[in-house]
């Protein structure tokens, strides 16, 4: 399933829905929160958000259970610059489940007043266990864009971004604090009109690329020796007018959920038939896929 945030241009308020193969469309509501926020990330049914009038306050929580925490304020934030405007270039969350505990991390590149960025890549790392930040220092020289941001993968005990060139996989490794790259699929080629998304599948990461007339599903079977096998193959021609700007945000062995600017798909692998499952009725102020997020439901307590 995904979870899409719905920005009415009439309103400065925004609502939350959640997009179910099964249980259909429903309303999520944060108000519990009691604060104006931004989804940042979501993993294994809990969310990272960031509060909108208060730059630098940041919670976890369970839209489930309305269960949350208040991260405490990192003592490296107020002297950390990021650039641009002040934001964390990349923003993840990952749950573990079976040891019941989670991380935030928010990771940018760092300028001094009046300069501009030398490559400098600051992390910082939110522990639940021991409830404190803690920072290291790498270089990366490596762009982001806004769906590479949003769709951050925590599998293998790391996070992982796609970059924005689509030249590799970025991993921070979260028990050693290390940065590695891992490379994307052979046959997937970026540019003349192939674009190529991370997503996690069956608890592997995932790539689609899609082009003018076909979706490309791999999964990375052997993570270690970086090995990568084909999914399926899907003609795009039935929607070939929605194809410049749907993009996929989950995915399942038996669905794959895709949002376009006003609509939110799904496409059955099996019977290999496309149904829309929302569709905006007035006028959004950003694209549907521009805030949406994968995301599956749980009971479990932060």
């Amino acid at each position: 399933m995904l979870l899409v945030e719905i920005s009415d241009s009439t309103e400065s308020k925004s609502s939350l829905i959640c997009v179910d193969n099964l249980r259909g469309v429903s309303e999520v509501s944060l108000d519990f929160l009691h604060d104006r926020i931004k989804v940042r990330a979501s993993c294994n049914g809990l969310l990272c958000c960031s509060s909108v009038p208060d730059k630098g306050v940041y919670y976890v929580c369970n839209p489930m259970t309305r269960e949350w925490k208040l991260l405490p304020k990192s003592r490296e934030r107020p002297v950390t610059r990021f650039h641009p405007d002040g934001e964390a270039t990349l923003t993840g969350l990952a749950c573990d489940l079976t040891m019941n505990k989670f991380s935030v991390v928010l990771a940018g590149y760092h300028r001094t007043f009046g300069h501009r960025p030398d490559g400098t890549f600051i992390c910082l790392i939110y522990d639940s266990e021991s409830n404190k930040w803690r920072k290291f220092v790498s270089f990366q020289d490596h762009q982001f864009s806004h769906m590479n941001r949003n769709q951050v993968v925590f599998v293998n005990g790391a996070l992982h971004w796609l970059t924005g060139s689509s030249s590799c996989i970025l991993a921070l490794d979260l028990d050693c604090d290390t940065w590695r790259k891992i490379k994307l699929p052979d046959e997937v080629f970026y540019g003349s009109g192939n674009r190529v998304y991370l997503l996690e599948l069956d608890g592997c990461l995932s790539v689609i690329q899609i082009s003018d007339v076909w979706m490309k599903t791999w999964v990375l079977k052997d993570y270690y020796r970086e090995e990568w096998h084909t999914v399926d193959r899907v003609s795009l021609r039935c929607i070939r007018e929605m194809v410049p700007s749907i993009f996929p945000i989950s995915q399942t062995n038996e669905y794959v959920f895709l949002a376009s600017h006003k609509q939110v798909l799904v496409y059955h692998r099996k019977s290999r038939l496309w149904k829309e499952m929302y569709s905006v009725k007035n006028s959004s102020t950003l694209p549907l896929w521009f805030s949406a997020h994968a995301f599956r439901s749980t009971i479990s307590s932060l």
